[in-house]
């Protein structure tokens, strides 16, 4: 499988958000890593309606 084209500082950004390394990050298939950012977006609107 090749990497995902993303660059790294948005690798770096989504592996401190979604708390996995950046090879994972790099080398995950693409609908999967879609679906996390998802599920991050929505924790942190989640967060935000609380406060």
């Amino acid at each position: 499988m090749r990497p995902n084209p993303i660059s790294l500082e948005t690798a770096k950004m989504l592996s401190e958000k979604l708390n996995v390394p950046i090879e994972q990050i790099m080398h995950m298939p693409q609908h999967i890593l879609m679906k996390k950012m998802m599920e991050a977006v929505n924790q942190e609107e989640k967060k935000e309606e609380k406060e």
